[in-house]
């Protein structure tokens, strides 16, 4: 549930996402939670509610119940993160092009990462931010289908800003504080990721999708590397060549797997 709104400012939209113009920057409006569940869920309650369309960007302070993939969970101790969420027009792309939309949101959360831990920062497929071998954020992306039409996503985006140090239970994390030594506003560096994310979205919308590939596959964790991987029961090594188009990982010896089928290891 959602607990004591800050500087919350809604203006009712009783149209629907369609008439809200894609032109809005993402990041208008940036709206500032002081604690909920999650965000993503918060955002698509919104969107579904005709309270919130493309663009708007939903901040929160403490998140207590933060989604990840697969039904995990996002851990993030209040005011030491970027818990954040933000609504896109995706009736330009095809359902079938999913992957696109997320290689975008990847390289926006890179460009932004990267500006202050340099350029060992990685992308590591599917959906996660690396800093050489830790983990520094993770993505998960929710959408709107309506019978052939993919009509809008939620982009949600998990950072570590602040946090000096992780729970031992924790596998691999990493924080730009650890990584800097600096403190930084949690506020301020969101409202730049969502310019990054505004740039990467206009280039996809301009049909720019095949040099954001090439681009996300320089920037893919392990590229050229071995990796030890598990697909059910069973362990392997391989060295990891590129993702495509359509979102499959090709590893060496041809072989490819789906989202969701392999575990890193």
């Amino acid at each position: 549930m959602l607990r004591n709104p800050v500087r919350f400012n809604f203006v009712k939209n009783s149209n629907s996402l369609s008439a809200i113009p894609a032109k809005t920057a993402i990041g208008q409006p940036f709206i500032e939670l002081t604690e909920l569940e999650s965000t993503n869920m918060y955002a698509m309650e919104q969107l579904q509610a005709n309270m919130a369309g493309h663009g708007t960007a939903f901040f929160a302070h403490h998140q207590t119940a933060g989604k990840g993939q697969r039904g995990k969970t996002w851990v993030a101790e209040k005011d030491m993160h970027i818990a954040l969420s933000v609504i896109a027009d995706t009736s330009f792309l095809l359902v079938s092009e999913q992957f696109h939309l997320s290689v975008a949101v990847a390289l926006a959360v890179y460009d932004f990462f990267s500006n202050y831990a340099g350029d060992e920062t990685s992308i590591k497929w599917p959906n996660d931010l690396y800093w050489r071998d830790r983990k520094a954020g993770g993505i998960l992306i929710e959408n709107i289908v309506k019978g052939k039409k993919w009509e809008a996503a939620v982009i949600g985006i998990g950072i570590n800003i602040n946090q000096p140090s992780f729970p031992a239970a924790l596998k691999n994390p990493v924080s730009l504080k650890q990584i800097t030594g600096k403190t930084f506003d949690p506020v301020v560096l969101a409202k730049e990721l969502c310019t990054c994310l505004e740039k990467r979205y206009r280039e996809l919308a301009t049909h720019g999708f095949a040099k954001m590939l090439i681009r996300y596959n320089e920037l893919l964790y392990k590229q050229g590397q071995k990796a030890r991987l598990k697909k059910g029961s069973v362990v392997f090594n391989c060295v990891i060549e590129r993702v495509t188009a359509t979102g499959e990982l090709q590893a060496s010896g041809g072989m490819s797997f789906q989202f969701g089928e392999i575990e890193w290891l």
